[in-house]
Parts: structure tokens; sequence; C-alpha cells
């Protein structure tokens, strides 16, 4: 397994309770059957998949550990929506029979673990031949923005060490094709989309997220502690987060890689 390089932080939550099925999720929705049963794999915040549960029979949400878990349950709760099931699962060995899932939906999951290859196959695996395998991953190496601020160049350059450092790979939507291929999936679509922000309300909560966030949560502690930054470093990127939320011609597009696997019957 792998270090989780966001962690839990109230800043990390901010951006990914932003998370829907329409902003996340589009290219699997029209794909989608009120009679599905569909695994959620690193459910997390678990905002999408209380979105998605609104349109299938049935959803199990997984995470990798009792507190992550309990994440997901609390959102669920809160929007009273009761056909989930939970359940405490590592990507890389499902604890679940083959053929079980109409679908298997990953988001933002493949980039932070040890073996995206593995978790492809167990994802097919536990599919029903015929059935669907989603995942839509970043990729930072694809990001960009305006104004030019250097302090946010380095802010990409540390990210994408801290998440190698930790066993991730953070230009995993670029790779997710590859890895399909090399998991022995072969009717697959590979697509991409982004989330961009540019307006003033946009930019406020972007670069405010990310000013904090850079200061406060767990990678600002795995940067100083593996001496890639100092705290003086991490404060400068705040601050052009800031100046970045604070310019009317700031704007910045997050590129995500897309995957759509259909299960062969012979394949497992």
């Amino acid at each position: 397994m792998t270090i989780y390089t966001h962690g839990y932080h109230d800043s990390v939550l901010r951006s990914h309770r932003s998370r829907t099925a329409e902003n996340s999720a589009a290219y699997l929705l029209p794909l989608l059957k009120p009679t599905d049963h569909l695994l959620d794999v690193g459910a997390g915040a678990g905002t999408i998949t209380a979105d998605l549960a609104g349109l299938v029979a049935r959803v199990t949400a997984t995470e990798i550990g009792t507190d992550e878990l309990d994440l997901t349950r609390a959102t669920v709760n809160e929007r009273g929506v009761t056909n989930i099931d939970f359940s405490r699962a590592d990507i890389h060995a499902l604890e679940f029979d083959n053929a079980t899932f109409d679908v298997a939906h990953a988001h933002q999951v493949l980039q932070h673990i040890a073996d995206p290859v593995q978790a492809l196959r167990e994802m097919a695996r536990v599919t029903k031949p015929g059935g669907i395998v989603s995942v839509r991953d970043s990729d930072y190496a694809g990001f960009c923005w305006w104004p030019q601020i250097p302090a946010l160049d380095r802010w990409l350059e540390l990210y994408r060490a801290a998440a190698r450092a930790n066993g991730g790979e953070p230009d995993a939507g670029r790779r997710l094709l590859s890895w399909a291929h090399a998991a022995g999936l072969e009717e697959v679509t590979a697509t991409s989309s982004t989330w961009c922000y540019s307006t003033p309300a946009e930019r406020a909560w972007w670069g405010g997220m990310w000013a904090d966030r850079i200061l406060n949560s767990a990678i600002a502690g795995q940067l100083i502690e593996s001496g890639l930054a100092t705290s003086e470093d991490l404060q400068e990127i705040g601050d052009a987060w800031k100046e970045w939320a604070a310019s009317k011609d700031g704007w910045i597009s997050i590129l995500h890689g897309e995957l759509i696997y259909r299960v062969i019957p012979t394949a497992y």
C-alpha cells in the first residue's frame, strides 16, 4: 500500500465534498441502468457515491479503513440515502466473488495506489460479463493556469515529488489506457475531461482551498519531513494561491483521464 498524499484535513474534504456524479462521472452516467448493483471503490467523502445511489438499485461503497469509511457513511446518512452497503476493502484484493457487480467505479483512486494494473484486474474480476469498469483520475502534469506565478510551478513540482515518494503516480490520467492494456483489458474506451475554475467565486474557493491545504493538510508535513520543502517555501506557495485567486485574469484547467471497460464474458 501507499501513503495517502492528501490526508483528511478539512481543506482536503472541502474539495472532495464538491464532487458530484455530474461533475466527476459524466462519462459513466449514460451507461447506468436503474437495476444495476454498483461497486464504488475508494468512496471517500461519499458525495459521488450518494449521487450514484440515486441512479441505480444498490451501491456497495468501499474504503481502505474504518475511519475513511466513516466519512462516506456520514455523508450518506446526512442525505438519507438507504440503498448503500459499506465494506472495508483493499482494491488490490477485493473480497467479493467473481461477477458480483454490474458496474465497478473508482474516482481519483488509481493515482494513489501501489499497483493500478492489479486494481483494474480486480475491478474487472468482480464485475459481471457485459458489465462496466469505470475509472477517472487527474493528471497533474496536464494542469495549466494563468497568470504564470513561479511559486505555483514549484507547487506542482513538490506535489508530484511527494505523490511519487508516497508510492503513487500523480500523472495517472494519461496512463489509464496503458494500465488497462497491461491488465489484459482490451474492450476499452479512453476519454478525458476537465474541471475549469475562472469566476471570482471559483477562484476564491480553489485558491483559498489550496492556500490552506499546502500549509495544514498531510502533504505539508510530508514535504517538510522529507526535506523537499521548508515551511517558508510552503508559505510562499500559499501566498501564491491567494495571489492567483485575487487576479481577475485567474484561470485554471484540471485535466482528467477516463476509462470505460466493458467486461468480456470469457475474460475472467
